[in-house]
C-alpha cells in the first residue's frame, strides 16, 4: 500500500513515515523544499513537492495512493504568525480534502491534531476527546487554527470522508530537529541553562508511541472520531526533576510568578524581538497557556486503539541523549525543519 506523509520532515511526521516503513508501506512524502526533503534523512520514500498552503502539487502527490496521513502543520506562539498558521492549517487541510475528493482509490485519511483543540475541564481533572474548544474564545493563534481544521475534517466526514482524528498531547524523544518549544525545554534543562520556570502541567508522551497511534487510528479508527494519543501529566517542577535525574544536572529552583512572567514576555514578544528580529524567548501565548494545567487522559485510544505507554524516562533519556549528539547549532535546525504539529 502506498500512502502519503504531510510535514514528514517534521517531528511527528518523521517518526510517523519511519514508523510506517517498518510496517511495509510504501510512503511519499509531502515536502515544500530541498531542505525539507534533506532533513528526510535517510528514509527510503518516495518525495513530492506541494504547498498547503497554495495547493501546489497536491493532486500529483496523490496519483496511485490509498491513503493520506495529514501531519504537517504551521506551529507558532507568536502572534504575528495568525495568518499563516490559518492558511496552512486550515485552507491547507481543506485544501488537502478536496484533493482527495479527487481521488476516489484514497481509502482513509488520518488527521493530525492536537491536545490544544481539546477543552479543558474546570475541576483540574484530565480532559478526555468530549471536551470541545469554541474557536471565537481562543485567543491563541495556533489553537484556534487546530480547532477550526478539526471542524473541517469533521464536516468532511460528513460528506463521506472516512477520516480519524489523532490527538497528540506533548511528544518527547529523538530527532526534534527545529526543536519544538518543549524540546527547548528538556535540551535547556538538560544542560543547566535553565535559571527559572513557570510550574504548570502538561502530558507527556514518547514520540514513537505518537507515531505508532497514528497506525493503530488508520487500522482501528471510528470515522469522524478523534483519540487523545497521550500517556503521563506532570507539572514542570515534576518533569525538570526527573531530567535532573536522568542528565545529572540540577533543576532550577526558582519558580516565577505568573505575572512576572507575563510582564516578560510583553517586553520579550512586543519590543525585544521587533528591534533585533529574533523570535521571542517567552511568547505571550506560551505564557498564557500556563495559567492553568493541561493534563488529558488517553484512555480512550488505550482502550480502543491499543496504544502503547512506554515509560516516559525512556523518552526523556532518548531525547536528551539525542541532542548531545546533534551537533547543529540552534539556527541551523531551525532551516531543515517543516513545521507540523507536534506539542500543545
Amino acid at each position: 500500500m502506498r500512502v502519503l506523509v504531510t510535514g514528514a520532515s517534521g517531528f511527528i511526521g518523521w517518526h510517523v513515515t519511519r514508523a510506517l516503513l517498518a510496517q511495509g508501506m510504501t510512503v511519499r512524502a509531502l515536502v515544500r523544499s530541498q531542505a525539507a526533503k534533506r532533513a528526510l534523512g535517510n528514509l527510503a520514500v518516495e518525495v513530492a513537492y506541494g504547498d498547503l498552503a497554495t495547493g501546489m502539487g497536491l493532486d500529483d502527490a496523490l496519483n496511485d495512493v490509498q491513503g493520506v496521513f495529514h501531519v504537517a502543520a504551521r506551529y507558532s506562539l507568536e502572534r504575528r504568525h495568525a495568518r499563516e498558521m490559518y492558511e496552512t492549517n486550515v485552507g491547507g487541510t481543506r485544501r488537502l480534502i478536496e484533493a482527495v475528493g479527487r481521488h476516489p482509490r484514497i481509502e482513509r485519511m488520518v488527521y493530525t491534531s492536537s491536545t490544544a483543540a481539546v477543552g479543558l475541564r474546570d475541576d483540574g481533572l484530565p480532559a478526555d476527546e468530549t471536551r470541545l474548544v469554541d474557536p471565537n474564545q481562543v485567543p491563541d493563534g495556533y489553537k484556534r487554527s487546530k480547532v477550526l481544521a478539526e471542524e473541517v475534517v469533521r464536516e468532511a466526514c460528513r460528506q463521506g470522508l472516512d477520516a480519524v482524528i489523532v490527538n497528540p498531547s506533548t511528544p518527547v524523544g529523538t530527532r526534534d530537529i527545529k526543536p519544538t518549544p518543549t524540546g527547548q525545554l528538556i535540551w535547556e534543562a538538560a544542560r543547566g541553562r535553565m535559571p527559572a520556570y513557570v510550574d504548570t502541567g502538561l502530558n507527556w508522551v514518547s514520540v514513537n508511541d505518537v507515531a505508532i497511534g497514528h497506525i493503530l487510528a488508520w487500522e482501528r479508527g471510528q470515522t469522524g472520531e478523534r483519540y487523545i494519543l497521550g500517556h503521563v501529566n506532570l507539572t514542570f517542577r515534576e518533569l525538570l526533576g526527573r531530567i535532573e535525574t536522568l542528565a545529572g544536572v540540577p533543576a532550577p529552583r526558582i519558580r516565577l510568578p505568573l505575572g512576572v512572567a507575563m510582564a516578560f514576555a510583553y517586553v520579550d514578544e512586543l519590543g525585544w524581538s521587533k528591534i533585533t528580529g529574533h523570535a521571542p524567548r517567552a511568547p505571550i501565548a506560551g505564557v498564557e497557556l500556563a495559567r492553568r494545567p493541561m493534563f488529558y487522559t488517553a484512555g480512550r485510544a488505550v482502550q480502543e486503539l491499543g496504544l502503547p505507554q512506554t515509560p516516559i524516562d525512556e523518552a526523556l533519556r532518548e531525547a536528551i541523549d539525542w541532542f548531545r549528539s546533534f551537533p547543529k547549532s540552534q539556527d541551523e535546525r531551525s532551516d531543515e525543519h517543516e513545521h507540523n504539529g507536534s506539542c500543545s
